[in-house]
């Protein structure tokens, strides 16, 4: 029967019990010997370079706070913190160094980032905006801003509960992050409120690129099945046309994303409304959401019928007959998705045999580059590897091909259905 006693002491972290270990060595080494050992100590663990003397009597001093504090909490203290305390008021530590440089590293991150979607926070949007602009007035360079929203996000809430609505909030982050240049950056401003920060972008390039989040965000929602149809909203404003400082940016960007916003409550209620059986071609402005819709083509986001997505290149097809049901022309509704400074490339050949570079990619087509001026077919297949989107399997109508000054050739193409 085991005799009555205290309860054992509870086990200590691996650090203290090192430290308690330093210190019942210490007890049995002479004083030169103490010396030395404690000068590398504290030199290594605090970046102090101090006497052999110096050291000794700071020790001493350690475990007589230690001693004198235990007494006053009525229970025992680790050495690491009668050290810290110590050195701390001998005036030794100007900037104590209590944690290790990965575990700052890893504060440092969390300050600024948004536990749940993994974006960066308000804090440091309000920071990066600020210096972004500095930039770009003095090196006479545009900067784009995009904010946006999730439209009906709430009714996800109320109606899925809120592990569903977080799941909306990360694929909307998913979709941002994938969407950026190395260069650019995304925040979550508030509860479903996000902003792009685009140094070097003009405005047809921010919408061009908000439009593309628009149509893949909606693209990975599909798999939820969510009974609420949630889309991303945005509004751009860019330095210099829209204003010269980030409030007023910022003002304008809200102003358009609600105003956007508007526009989609009301195509919401009408899509509500009874069908037309008329389908004619929108002639709305580019960045206004159309009312009437042409007649649906394939997205290579979806493979399936968006009539949402930007138009292709310039003259995708003026004049295809009717009897040509496998393929669609149609009238561009917006600007097309520069795709220079990306490494966006297209294989091109059921084998992939050959490369070209993605020039520009549309809502009809795509226009790519080659470097040897080979003979190109009027069909071609070819799997289009561009950021955001997973590799897509197309096949391309030739439209038009022209020689270009370095000995290539580009080729404008359109989707085949």
């Amino acid at each position: 029967m085991p005799s009555p006693g205290p309860p054992a002491a509870s086990r200590l972290p691996l650090e203290d019990s090192y430290l308690e270990l330093l210190a019942d060595t210490l007890e049995g080494l002479d004083i030169p010997a103490r010396g030395q050992f404690l000068q590398r100590y504290f030199r290594v663990t605090t970046h102090l370079d101090l006497r052999e003397n110096q050291c000794v009597q700071l020790w001493d001093e350690i475990l007589v706070r230690r001693k004198d504090m235990a007494t006053q909490l009525g229970q025992p203290v680790s050495i690491k913190t009668v050290v810290m305390d110590v050195l701390s008021s001998a005036g030794l530590f100007r900037i104590p160094i209590v944690i290790e440089y990965d575990e700052l590293k890893k504060l440092q991150l969390n300050a600024v980032t948004d536990s749940l979607t993994g974006l960066y926070n308000r804090r440091l949007f309000t920071e990066t905006f600020e210096k972004e602009l500095n930039r770009a007035r003095r090196y006479g360079l545009p900067l784009g801003i995009v904010t946006l929203d999730l439209h009906r996000f709430k009714e996800v809430n109320d109606k899925h509960g809120h592990p569903r609505g977080d799941e909306v909030l990360q694929a909307a982050a998913t979709t941002l992050r994938n969407a950026l240049r190395t260069s650019d950056s995304a925040f979550r401003i508030g509860g479903d409120e996000f902003a792009l920060l685009l140094p070097q972008t003009d405005s047809a390039q921010a919408l061009a690129l908000s439009r593309r989040v628009e149509t893949v965000f909606a693209e990975l929602l599909q798999p939820m099945q969510l009974t609420v149809g949630v889309s991303i909203d945005h509004g751009v404003a860019n330095f210099p046309q829209d204003g010269d400082q980030a409030d007023q940016l910022i003002r304008v960007a809200d102003e358009r994303l609600y105003k956007l916003k508007h526009a989609n409550h009301e195509r919401s209620a009408e899509r509500s409304g009874p069908p037309t059986s008329s389908r004619t071609t929108s002639s709305a402005a580019p960045d206004t959401k159309s009312q009437a819709s042409p007649p649906s083509p394939i997205s290579i986001e979806s493979k399936r019928s968006e009539a949402g997505f930007a138009a292709a290149a310039p003259a995708i097809a003026p004049s295809f007959s009717s009897t040509q049901s496998s393929s669609f022309a149609i009238q561009r509704k917006a600007e097309r998705v520069s795709m220079s400074g990306t490494n966006a490339y297209a294989l091109i050949g059921e084998r992939g045999n050959q490369r070209a570079r993605v020039i520009d990619l549309g809502f009809g087509g795509v226009s790519l580059e080659l470097d040897a001026p080979d003979e190109v077919p009027e069909s071609l297949f070819a799997v289009l590897h561009v950021p955001i989107l997973p590799p897509v399997r197309v096949t391309l109508k030739r439209v038009w091909s022209r020689k270009t000054s370095a000995g290539g050739v580009r080729l404008g193409c359109y989707f085949v259905n």
